[in-house]
């Protein structure tokens, strides 16, 4: 075997897209996760690609505006090369208002969206009568559609990549020593590691519950009612999410919060009352603390590099996290953004 350019450490979504992104580049690429592909918070249920709100416009929304806008080219690519589909669609969303000041703050952002979005994507006021049956109950009878929000599977989008990188030649390892670059994309256990490593909190864990439902709606946009992204699939589930639990004991079992999550979204998505749960989920996503993606080099220790961090964002932000990495593993280009550094979180 030839020695790789790239060692990938950690198997979740950030790994694996910074892993797809040099292969396609021509590097030679190794992934390593003791636990295969997607067995943390990226093997998850929701999927939802949904963007911050087009106002205080800073890197970070612009970052996520970026890689929301590359997402389809990213993901046709890979499944284009490994056959498998990772339940991508830009489907938009629908959020509804629910009273006077929401309404005004509503369009005002629909003003700022034209702005900041620069016509790639609308976010728009609509009479909720006026778009069909698919529509959560509004108490003003409005609701918000943006068309930049886009819906994926993340264990299918996960699958995907690993194909995609199969027919490249490189499979997930369970253990392999470093070779190259190294790029720790470890999720909740990495910055536990980081942690230690720095002696100082950089970050930690926050844990998710979701549920899939079998309810087949189409090709309709996602909602977000009641704090709940209610997400339907391609493959005719629909997925509900999520709870925050910034204290917890068990990172992968569900409890009764789970069962609120469910009651509350039948609530507010009266249609989805009957429909069977088929999988309850959970997981504990990396968040820094920051609040950002944590890219870059890791300080004081040469070749070796982080990604991580993604917390609830971390499918949406992939694209251009891989091509940002992409660029400092194999060109020395640096362009990662303020608030984005390894050091903003120390």
């Amino acid at each position: 075997m030839a020695m790789a350019d790239v060692t990938v450490r950690g198997a979740g979504i950030f790994g694996l897209s910074i892993a797809w992104i040099c292969a396609r580049r021509g590097a030679r690429v190794q992934v390593v996760d003791p636990f295969g592909a997607g067995a943390g918070s990226s093997g998850g249920l929701v999927g939802a690609l949904a963007p911050h709100v087009p106002e205080n416009w800073n890197p970070k929304k612009q970052f996520q505006l970026e890689s929301l806008l590359m997402a389809g080219s990213f993901w046709a690519g890979v499944e284009a090369t490994g056959g498998v589909s990772p339940g991508y669609g830009r489907t938009g969303r629908l959020q509804p208002i629910n009273d006077a000041r929401a309404l005004e703050l509503a369009r005002q952002r629909e003003v700022t969206a034209r702005e900041l979005w620069n016509d790639a994507a609308e976010w728009t006021v609509c009479k909720a009568d006026s778009l069909g049956p698919w529509v959560p109950p509004s108490a003003t009878g409005y609701i918000i559609h943006d068309t930049l929000s886009a819906r994926m599977h993340p264990r299918r989008a996960c699958a995907a990549l690993v194909s995609a990188l199969a027919v490249m030649g490189i499979k997930v390892q369970l253990e392999a020593p470093d070779q190259g670059k190294v790029v720790h994309a470890k999720g909740y256990a990495g910055l536990l590691e980081l942690n230690a490593a720095f002696g100082k909190t950089v970050g930690g864990g926050v844990k998710g519950q979701a549920a899939l439902l079998r309810f087949h709606e189409g090709a309709v946009p996602q909602l977000y009612a009641d704090s709940l992204h209610i997400i339907p699939h391609a493959d005719g589930t629909l997925a509900i999410g999520s709870t925050s639990e910034r204290e917890f004991e068990d990172g992968k079992t569900t409890d009764p919060q789970l069962d609120d999550i469910v009651d509350r979204a039948r609530i507010a998505v009266p249609v989805l009352h009957g429909a069977e749960v088929i999988e309850r989920w959970a997981g504990v996503r990396p968040r820094a603390k920051s609040r950002a993606p944590m890219l870059g080099a890791w300080p004081g220790r040469d070749g070796h590099f982080i990604a991580n961090g993604g917390f609830k964002i971390g499918f949406g932000m992939a694209p251009k996290a891989a091509h940002v990495m992409a660029d400092l593993l194999l060109d020395g280009m640096d362009s990662i953004p303020e608030g984005f550094r390894v050091e903003d979180n120390l």
